[in-house]
C-alpha cells in the first residue's frame, strides 16, 4: 500500500523530468537544425566575393607566399594579416559599383574618364593577365608531372588550356558559377595541412601581429610580389563583372533593372566580399607559416621547381605531400585561369562597346570570348619559351604589383563620386583607405623597379 502511495507520489515528478528531458532534447534538435540552417543560408550567400577570393590564392599566390615562408621563415606573416582589409575594402568598393551602376568597371571608366586612360588600363591588365596565365599553366602541367612524370608536359598545358576554355565558353553561366565556388574549397587542403604540424602558434599570433622588415633588395622585391598577387587588378575587374553577371542571371538583363541597389543587396555582397577575402588571406597565412616551418627550417631559403615547394608538405603528409601540393597548385589554377582571361576579356570587350558576359551563347558574343581565346592561347605558346614556371609566377606577381596603382586611383575616385555612387559613395574613411591603398602600392611598385637595378 505504502508502495502505491510513494509511485502516486513520485508520478508527477516523473512526469516532470520526462518533460523536461523531452523538451531539451526537442530544443537541442531545434538549435541543431538552426544552425545547419544557418550554416546553408551562409553557403548561399557566398558567390563572387568567395570565387574572387579564391581565385586570388592562384599558382602564382602559392609559389609567391612558399617563397616568402622558405626565405625569411615567419618574419613576413604580418603580411597576411595587414592586407586582409585593404584588400577587402578595394573589393567591396568595386562590388559596390558594379551593384549600383549596373556596369563592369571598365563600362564605369569609359563613361567617365578619358579613353586613355581605359585602353591603358585594359591593356595592362591583358598583358599582366597573359604572363599569369602562362606561368599558371606551366605550374599545373609541372603538378600533374609530379604525380604522373611520365605525361607530357606539352599534353598536360595544352589539355588544361582547352578544358579552361571549354569551361568558360560552352558551360551556362550559372553552372559555371557554381563550379567555381565549390572548386574555391580545394584551398581547405592547405589550412587543414598546416595543423598536422606541431606549430607553436603563440610565436605565429607574435609574428601575425608584429610587423618585420629587413629592406633589402630582395625582400622589396617579394613584399611587391605579396601585394600584387594579393591587391590584383584582374580580381576588381572580376568582381565587378560578376556582380553584374548574378544581375543579369536574377532576371535584370537591362541596365535600367540593374541601376540601384538596396541595403539587403549591399549587405549580402559585403558579406560574401569579406568571406572571400578572408579565406583568401588564411590561406597566404597558413602556406607562409607551413613553409617557413619545413622548408625554411631545414634550409632551404629558396624555392626553384615545384618539387622543391611540394616538401613544404612532405613532413605532414610523408608521400602524400606531393599528391596533396600537387592538388592544391591544379585545383586553384582551374579556378584562376578563368577568372585571369575573363577579367582581362570583360575589360576590352566594354572598353570597345563589344557585347560581353559569360552568360551569353558564343555566337552572341563572338569577340568577347574571343580575346579568352587569344589570352589563353598565348599564354600556352609562352610555355615554349624555356622559362621557369615558379620564376615566371613570381614575376607575374610583381607586375601586378606595379599595374594595381593606376586601376586603384580609378576605382576610389569612382566609388567616392556621389554623382554616380549616390547614397552608396565612400564616406569619410574608406575614401581614405582607398588612397592609403594606392599610395601604398605605388611606393612598394616604384621600390620593387628599384630593387631590380
Amino acid at each position: 500500500m505504502e508502495d502505491k502511495i510513494k509511485q502516486v507520489a513520485e508520478a508527477p515528478s516523473l512526469a516532470l523530468h520526462q518533460t523536461i528531458d523531452t523538451s531539451q532534447k526537442l530544443a537541442g534538435q531545434i538549435g541543431k537544425e538552426k544552425h545547419i540552417k544557418g550554416a546553408r543560408n551562409y553557403w548561399h550567400m557566398l558567390g563572387p566575393g568567395l570565387t574572387t577570393g579564391a581565385a586570388d590564392d592562384d599558382p602564382s599566390g602559392i609559389a609567391t607566399y612558399s617563397q616568402t615562408g622558405s626565405q625569411y621563415g615567419f618574419q613576413l606573416l604580418w603580411l597576411s594579416a595587414f592586407t586582409f582589409p585593404l584588400m577587402a575594402i578595394v573589393q567591396e568598393m568595386c562590388a559596390r559599383i558594379g551593384l549600383v551602376t549596373g556596369r563592369g568597371l571598365a563600362g564605369n571608366i569609359r563613361l567617365h574618364y578619358p579613353k586613355k586612360i581605359l585602353y591603358l588600363s585594359a591593356f595592362l591588365l591583358f598583358l599582366a593577365n597573359t604572363l599569369n596565365i602562362g606561368a599558371d599553366l606551366g605550374a599545373m602541367a609541372k603538378a600533374v608531372q609530379l604525380l604522373l612524370p611520365h605525361l607530357s608536359f606539352t599534353f598536360l598545358i595544352i589539355a588544361f588550356a582547352l578544358v579552361s576554355l571549354y569551361l568558360q565558353i560552352f558551360i551556362a553561366y550559372a553552372r559555371y558559377a557554381k563550379y567555381l565556388k565549390w572548386l574555391a574549397l580545394v584551398l581547405l587542403a592547405y589550412i587543414f595541412s598546416a595543423f598536422s604540424l606541431h606549430l607553436d602558434w603563440g610565436m605565429l599570433a607574435r609574428h601575425a601581429v608584429i610587423p618585420s622588415l629587413t629592406l633589402s633588395k630582395g625582400q622589396i622585391f617579394l613584399v611587391c610580389a605579396i601585394l600584387g598577387t594579393t591587391i590584383s587588378p584582374y580580381l576588381f575587374f572580376w568582381q565587378t563583372a560578376q556582380e553584374v553577371e548574378e544581375m543579369i542571371m536574377r532576371g535584370k538583363t537591362s541596365l535600367l533593372l540593374r541601376e540601384g541597389t538596396t541595403k539587403k543587396e549591399v549587405k549580402k555582397m559585403r558579406t560574401d566580399v569579406w568571406s572571400g577575402m578572408f579565406l583568401s588571406n588564411l590561406v597566404m597565412f597558413f602556406i607562409i607559416a607551413t613553409t617557413a616551418a619545413t622548408l625554411f627550417s631545414h634550409g632551404i631559403t629558396n624555392i626553384v621547381t615545384s618539387e622543391q615547394a611540394a616538401r613544404a608538405l612532405r613532413p605532414i603528409a610523408g608521400e602524400n605531400a606531393y599528391l596533396l601540393f600537387a592538388l592544391g597548385i591544379i585545383g586553384t589554377g582551374l579556378l584562376a585561369i578563368p577568372v585571369l582571361a575573363g577579367s582581362a576579356s570583360y575589360a576590352i570587350s566594354e572598353s570597345l562597346k563589344w557585347p560581353h558576359g559569360l552568360y551569353r551563347k558564343l555566337k552572341a558574343a563572338p569577340s568577347f570570348y574571343g580575346m579568352i581565346i587569344i589570352s589563353t592561347l598565348i599564354g600556352l605558346g609562352m610555355n615554349f619559351l624555356g622559362i621557369d614556371p615558379i620564376k615566371a609566377l613570381i614575376y607575374s606577381a610583381v607586375a601586378n604589383g606595379l599595374i594595381a596603382p593606376v586601376v586603384l586611383v580609378l576605382i576610389v575616385k569612382l566609388s567616392s563620386n556621389k554623382k554616380i555612387m549616390g547614397d552608396w559613395a565612400n564616406g569619410p574613411l574608406r575614401e581614405a583607405l582607398g588612397w592609403y591603398v594606392v599610395i601604398l602600392m605605388s611606393v612598394v611598385g616604384l621600390a620593387a623597379i628599384y630593387s631590380i637595378f
